[in-house]
């Protein structure tokens, strides 16, 4: 994901410490993965009112820079935070869309491989965010596993490196995120098993 860790986690020590400067040069390090996991949700949808991967970081890069509250310590913690960003502005975004489309018939495409019974656009994102705030409540860390994963686009080994923990921990927390958010959105479908990866 980045060539040099050390650089992002001192760029934002020097970010918190009042260096303006310093998140205007994170933004290089940074903007390729992110633009890269916008522009990877938003190939997959199929409408052309969906917002662009420039817009969608762009998006994220102005509320990144309008969080003077938020300590962002290192890099695991600024990518953990952008996840819940994007997932914000997708959210955002499936809630404007979702009010001009009422009545139209538009085919939709899953959020992640790993959950194919998410649309980006739909309003089962919608839901998803209201589960995904549950998990929070329930279990942060599994929260923090399922937004890399699934909204900033990290691998396994990724999301591995970022959190500490190990690529079967984050694996087995993977499986446990899915089942528990398909019971959660799907209730009535307790003998179907989500789709496995």
């Amino acid at each position: 994901m980045d060539s040099d860790k050390g650089e992002i986690t001192l760029l934002l020590v020097r970010w918190r410490e009042g260096e303006a400067q310093a998140f205007d040069d994170l933004l290089p390090l940074v903007y390729p993965h992110l633009r890269e996991v916008a522009a990877a949700y938003l190939r997959r949808e199929r409408d052309p009112g969906v917002m662009q991967a420039t817009s969608l970081v762009h998006e994220l890069y102005i509320r990144l820079l309008n969080q003077n509250r938020t300590v962002l310590a290192d890099r695991a913690h600024f990518y953990t935070f952008a996840a819940k960003v994007m997932r914000l502005i997708l959210i955002d975004h499936a809630r404007e869309n979702n009010a001009q489309r009422r009545g139209r018939g538009i085919q939709h495409v899953p959020l992640s491989a790993d959950i194919p019974w998410v649309e980006v656009g739909s309003p089962e994102i919608l839901q998803l965010n209201i589960a995904l705030d549950e998990l929070e409540k329930i279990d942060p860390s599994r929260l923090h596993v399922a937004e890399l994963r699934y909204f900033l686009g990290c691998t396994i080994e990724e999301t591995s490196d970022l959190l500490g923990r190990s690529q079967a921990t984050i694996h087995r927390d993977l499986q446990f995120v899915r089942s528990w958010l398909y019971r959660r959105l799907y209730p009535d479908a307790l003998n179907t098993a989500p789709a496995r990866v």
